[in-house]
C-alpha cells in the first residue's frame, strides 16, 4: 500500500543496496582503506575547486558589471527629455542591485537621475569622467569622488555621444557591491562554502559568516596579482581548519574571498598488490553479476522507456505522458513525474514566449507608426513654410527636403503595415513612392505618365532608406529639368541580375549636357547613397534624349556572402 513502511522496501535504492551488500561484504575493510585515500584526494580537489570557484565567481561579477555597459547604451537615448526620471526609476526598481541610474552632461552636471545624486563640482575632472571624455567606452570605479549610495557600491559609466559623434557626457549606473557577491546556494561552490567581499586594504566589505573569515595573509594582494587567484589554509574564528581562495572582482580595488571547511588529511600505508588488484577484481566480478541481474529488470527497462518518452518530447510531442509510471520503482517514478512536469512547463513557457513575441511585434509596429506620423507632421510643417516663401530657389529646396522626408515616412509605414518588421517588399514600395512624388506635381497642371517594371526583391530597412532617397533625387531632378514645361513619361525599372540589382529612372525630356556633369546637392546625395549601398551611381543620356539615373548595388544575399568571406579571411 502506498505510504506504508513496506512500500519503501520496493524502491530501487533498497534493492541495489541489498545486492551490492551481499557482493561487497568481504571487502569492507578494503573500502575503509580506500576511503582514507579518498580523503586525501578530496582535500586536493577541494583546494582546486575552491580556487576555480573564486575565479568563476569573480568572472560572473565582472560579467555583470560589463553587462551594465549594454544596459547603459540601451537606455541612453531615453535618459533625457520628458519623464526621463520616471523611466530610470522604473528600470532601477526592476533590476536587483542597481541603486541609481544617472545621466551627466559633458560638464559633469546631472541631466536626469533615478534618485538623489551628491553634489560634486569637480566631477568633470574625476579620473573616471576624464577617461570617458578622452574616448573610453566604459569606466568602472570604486572611488568616484563622492558617495553615490548609502551602502558599499561601484559606479559603472558609459560614454555618451551627440549626433556628431562628439563627447556628450556620461550615463552611469550605481551597483551595490552586495549584488556582486556570489550566493552560497550556487551549485558551483563547494558544500558549506561562505562568501565575502574585501577591499584592497584587507577590510571586509560584506560576508555571509563573519566567523568564517580571519585576517588575510600579509602578501595576499601581491600573490593574487601574480597568479590571478590565491588559495591558502587557515583557521576561522572558532579554530576550525578551513581553506580559502581569493580573486579580483573590480580591478585591484575589490576581491571575492571564498571559505570552505577543510577535510582531515590522513596518511595510510600503501596496499599490497594482492589487496590492491586481485581481491578488488574478484569483488568487481561478483558485484557486476549481482547488479546486472537486478538492474536489468528493475532499472534498465524503465530507463529505456523514459528515453523513448524523452525522445518524443525532443521532437515536440509534448502531449505524450508516461502512462506506465505506476509500475516503476519509486525513484524512477519520480523521474517520470519530473519529465511530465517538464513537458507541462515547456508548453506553458512556449505559450508565454509566443505572447511576448506578439507584444514585442505590436510595440515595434506602434513605434514605426509613431515615427511615420512624426515625419508626416514635419512634412506638413515644411509644406506650410514652403507656401509662405516667395524665393523660387528656397521653395524648390524646401520641396526637395519635404519629398525626402515623405520617402522616409513611407519606409516606416511599409514596416508597420507589412507582415515582417525587418523586411519590405520592394515592388509595392517603389510603386507607391513613385505615385506620391508624381501626384505632387499634378496640382501644377503637368501630365506625367509613369511606366514601372520592378522585379521582386525583399530588402531590409538599412538598404531601403538609401535606395528610396536615391529614387527621390532622381525623380525630383526629372520633374525639375525634364517635365517642368510640358510633362512627359517617367520610366522606373528595377532589375535583379544574380548578385547585383539595378535601379533605372529615365525621362524623355530635353536637358543640356551640363546637367549630366552637375555637382549640385542632388548629384552629391545620389553618389553618397550609392556608396552607402556599396554600389555605384551614374547619370547618362538615353535614346529618348532625356536622362537616365542608374544605381547598381549588390543584392542583400550577395552582400552578406561578401561580408562573411571577409570575416573568414580576417580570421585566417
Amino acid at each position: 500500500m502506498p505510504g506504508s513502511p513496506w512500500s519503501s522496501l520496493g524502491t530501487i535504492r533498497v534493492r541495489l543496496i541489498a545486492a551490492l551488500a551481499a557482493a561487497l561484504l568481504p571487502v569492507l575493510i578494503l573500502g575503509a582503506l580506500q576511503s582514507a585515500i579518498g580523503f586525501q584526494r578530496e582535500g586536493r580537489e577541494l583546494r582546486q575547486n575552491l580556487g576555480f570557484a573564486a575565479e568563476r565567481s569573480a568572472a560572473t561579477a565582472r560579467a555583470r558589471m560589463e553587462g551594465a555597459d549594454v544596459l547603459l547604451q540601451t537606455l541612453a537615448p531615453g535618459a533625457v527629455g520628458f519623464q526621463c526620471q520616471k523611466r530610470l526609476e522604473q528600470v532601477t526598481a526592476r533590476i536587483p542591485g542597481y541603486l541609481n541610474l544617472i545621466r551627466f552632461d559633458r560638464q559633469g552636471r546631472v541631466v536626469c537621475a533615478a534618485g538623489g545624486v551628491p553634489a560634486d563640482l569637480a566631477r568633470a575632472e574625476r579620473p573616471w569622467f576624464r577617461q570617458l571624455a578622452e574616448g573610453g567606452a566604459i569606466s568602472i570605479t570604486r572611488d568616484p569622488g563622492s558617495t553615490y549610495a548609502e551602502e558599499p557600491a561601484i559606479l559603472t559609466a558609459a560614454r555618451a555621444t551627440g549626433t556628431d559623434g562628439a563627447f556628450d557626457g556620461a550615463f552611469a549606473a550605481v551597483i551595490a557591491l552586495s549584488s556582486l557577491q556570489p550566493q552560497v546556494s550556487d551549485p558551483s561552490l563547494p558544500k558549506g562554502a561562505e562568501v565575502g567581499l574585501v577591499e584592497k586594504t584587507g577590510r571586509y566589505i560584506t560576508f555571509t559568516d563573519a566567523g568564517a573569515f580571519p585576517r588575510l595573509p600579509e602578501d595576499w594582494r601581491a600573490k593574487v596579482e601574480a597568479r590571478g587567484t590565491l588559495v591558502w589554509y587557515g583557521q576561522d574564528g572558532k579554530g576550525r581548519r578551513r581553506v580559502y581562495s581569493a580573486a579580483p572582482v573590480v580591478g585591484d580595488e575589490v576581491y571575492v574571498v571564498l571559505s570552505a571547511a577543510s577535510p582531515g588529511i590522513l596518511s595510510w600505508a600503501r596496499l599490497n598488490p594482492l589487496t590492491g588488484i586481485v581481491f578488488p577484481l574478484l569483488t568487481f566480478l561478483l558485484a557486476l553479476i549481482a547488479v546486472l541481474a537486478v538492474t536489468e529488470r528493475v532499472v534498465v527497462r524503465w530507463i529505456v522507456y523514459l528515453q523513448r518518452i524523452a525522445a518524443l518530447y525532443a521532437r515536440g510531442r509534448l502531449s505524450v505522458r508516461p502512462v506506465q509510471a505506476e509500475q516503476m520503482p519509486g525513484e524512477i517514478r519520480d523521474l517520470a513525474e519530473t519529465l511530465e512536469d517538464m513537458a507541462d512547463a515547456i508548453v506553458g513557457r512556449d505559450a508565454s514566449l509566443r505572447d511576448s513575441l506578439a507584444q514585442k511585434d505590436a510595440l515595434m509596429r506602434e513605434i514605426h507608426h509613431r515615427v511615420k506620423n512624426n515625419l508626416q507632421v514635419i512634412s506638413s510643417l515644411l509644406n506650410m513654410q514652403q507656401r509662405s516663401l516667395v524665393d523660387p530657389a528656397a521653395r524648390s529646396a524646401m520641396s526637395d527636403t519635404r519629398q525626402r522626408i515623405t520617402a522616409l515616412a513611407l519606409i516606416y509605414r511599409a514596416l508597420y503595415q507589412g507582415p515582417d518588421l525587418k523586411r519590405v517588399d520592394l515592388r509595392p514600395f517603389l510603386e507607391e513612392l513613385t505615385a506620391q512624388l508624381v501626384n505632387g506635381e499634378l496640382s501644377q497642371g503637368l501630365t506625367v505618365r509613369t511606366e514601372l517594371k520592378v522585379d521582386p526583391l525583399v530588402i531590409d530597412p538599412d538598404r531601403l532608406a538609401p535606395l528610396a532617397l536615391f529614387a527621390v533625387e532622381a525623380i525630383t531632378n526629372a520633374q525639375k529639368h525634364a517635365f517642368a514645361a510640358r510633362g512627359g513619361v517617367l520610366r522606373l525599372n528595377f532589375t535583379v541580375r544574380g548578385e547585383e540589382a539595378e535601379l533605372e529612372i529615365s525621362d524623355d525630356g530635353e536637358v543640356e549636357e551640363s546637367a549630366l556633369v552637375s555637382t549640385g546637392v542632388g548629384r552629391t546625395l545620389m553618389t553618397a547613397f550609392a556608396r552607402q549601398l556599396r554600389g555605384r551611381a551614374e547619370l547618362v543620356r538615353n535614346a529618348a534624349g532625356g536622362v537616365t539615373a542608374r544605381l547598381i548595388f549588390p543584392t542583400p544575399a550577395a552582400d552578406r556572402a561578401t561580408m562573411a568571406s571577409r570575416g573568414n579571411q580576417a580570421a585566417a
